[in-house]
Parts: C-alpha cells; structure tokens; sequence
C-alpha cells in the first residue's frame, strides 16, 4: 500500500504541476486579451484545482502512514536534520498553504464581476501557489 501511495503522489504531482502551469498561462493570456470569462474558463481552472486537491489528498493519506512522515516528529530530531525537516514538516505545510491559496483564488474567481479580475485571481493565486509548490518538492528523492 505504501509503495503505491508513494507512485500516486508522485504521478499526480506531475499532472497537477502540468495543470496549475497550464491553467496561469491561459487565465494570463485571457487577462491581456480582455476576453469574456466564460464557462470553459471557470472549467479549466477547476481541473487544476481538482487535481491539486487530490494530490492534497494523497498526499496527507501518505504523511500518516509512511515511516518517512508523521512519524518523525514523534521520533524526534527531525528539526535538526535538514532532510528529515523538509520530508516531516516544510513539504506538508508549505503544501497546504499552497493549495489554501489555490482554493481563494477559484472561489474568489467566481464572486467576482469583471472578467479581467476573475482571470487575474486565477493566475495570481495559482502562480503563488506553483511557485511555493515548487520550494518545498523534495527533489534528491522525487528525481531518483
């Protein structure tokens, strides 16, 4: 089980990196070619976060039964290696404060009025959520 939660994490992590990228470069060209927020906009933008949100899921299901996540804080020592921090704490906050963002910024998108500030949610938010993604991939493990 934990082997295939690790391969599922690490499948959807491309998939949801793929999709934040995708979703910030097409809300950014919709802002500066003023064009209508439609349906298929709010759509696309859901897509990322749906796929950010089961990586969310995944990923916290993986943080409890894995030897390498909750259990190191319980173990002790995980602060003062830089590794161990990274894997117990850093990854999973950083990750939800990401996703958080990613979250206000599809349910801001929706309240809004104007298209080029529904557009600008999307991308503002989705790109500082990437962006702290991004900071906290352990990539020594994710790249072997």
């Amino acid at each position: 089980m934990y082997t295939g939660l690790q391969h599922l994490h690490s499948g959807v992590a491309y998939l949801a990196l793929l999709a934040l990228i995708l979703v910030i470069f097409y809300a950014l060209i919709g802002s500066l070619s003023g064009r209508e927020f439609t349906e298929k906009d709010r759509k696309i933008a859901l897509i990322a976060f749906i796929v950010c949100h089961i990586q969310l899921l995944v990923g916290l299901i993986l943080y409890f039964v894995s030897p390498l996540g909750f259990s190191l804080l319980t173990g002790g020592g995980a602060m003062s290696d830089s590794a161990a921090r990274l894997t117990a704490v850093e990854h999973p906050l950083v990750n939800i404060v990401a996703i958080v963002l990613i979250t206000i910024g599809y349910s801001k998108a929706k309240k809004l009025g104007s298209s080029r500030a529904k557009f600008r949610s999307i991308y503002m938010m989705y790109a500082i959520g990437l962006v702290l993604i991004i900071s906290r991939i352990p990539w020594a493990n994710w790249l072997n």
